[in-house]
């Protein structure tokens, strides 16, 4: 996996397909590091893979931030709510072991394929309440640079508490939580899929690089085979995001969505057995 063109390849794969579902990528590039290096410690691969979210986020988000379709209201706070467990997630990446870590990065692979399977792609009518009442409903509005209009409303306390979950998790195994906080944006929030897509990478930018800052604080970026690892993937995964990015308004997104569920279900199955 050392080859820099295969590197580039990967990241371009990555790039593409997590701005395309707003997931950032680490889902994809972890279970790839697990499989084809398995003396690579947890603290390593999610190092690498943070790194890599980061750059995917970064990217698509400008792309997004053009298009007009990201919700900088909620995301802000949203991202502020991340900071803190993407520290602590990053630090206890130290004490786990790397078979249990395999198991329960398998584990939760099987679990998202399957809501992805129930629930990938739904649409959202948004018929709940848009007045902000006793429960903190926050209406919003947007119109995207195509003059697409968006009307909802989310539980801006939920939101919050979802972030702080996420933030934590999400580093911890190093996936970068767009996975988990896309679905979530729009099943229990109610956000519109495509303003769920770019906000949640607006999120993913601010947390992932915090995450990259702890781990660079703590030197796990000073092997030269990591960081040759790390500027390959980089390479191919900052024009994959502006394609992801540009695909997400031309490919029916359910499709994508429902064909992914069976690839990370069948890679779960893998590093549950190979962890066992």
């Amino acid at each position: 996996m050392e080859n820099i063109y295969l590197l580039i390849i990967i990241g371009f794969f990555i790039g593409t397909l997590g701005t395309l579902i707003g997931a950032g990528g680490g889902f994809i590039l972890v279970p790839v590091l697990i499989i084809m290096r398995p003396d690579f410690s947890p603290e390593t691969i999610t190092a690498i893979s943070m790194v890599i979210v980061a750059c995917n986020a970064i990217s698509g988000s400008v792309a997004y931030m053009y298009a007009k379709k990201v919700d900088y209201k909620a995301g802000i706070i949203f991202a502020i709510c991340t900071i803190p467990g993407s520290i602590l997630g990053v630090l206890t990446t130290k004490i786990i072991p790397r078979g249990v870590f395999d198991i329960v990065f398998g584990i939760l692979m099987l679990v998202l394929a399957t809501l992805l399977l129930i629930n990938g792609g739904k649409e959202h009518s948004n018929k709940k309440p848009v007045t902000i009442g006793p429960k903190g409903w926050v209406r919003q509005q947007l119109t995207d640079r195509w003059g697409e209009h968006y009307e909802y409303a989310y539980n801006l306390r939920l939101g919050m508490l979802i972030s702080v979950f996420v933030g934590y998790f999400a580093p911890l195994l190093g996936i970068g939580g767009g996975i988990i906080h896309v679905p979530a944006m729009t099943e229990w929030l109610l956000f519109p899929v495509h303003i769920a897509t770019a906000t949640s990478h607006f999120i993913l930018a601010v947390m992932a690089t915090v995450s990259v800052l702890v781990h660079l604080f703590q030197g796990n970026y000073d092997n030269p085979l990591i960081t040759k690892m790390v500027i390959g993937l980089a390479v191919g995964v900052i024009p994959g995001a502006q394609i992801g990015a540009y695909l997400s308004r031309r490919i029916n997104e359910k499709l994508i969505i429902k064909a992914l569920a069976i690839s990370i279900g069948r890679v779960g199955i893998k590093i549950l057995i190979s962890g066992f």
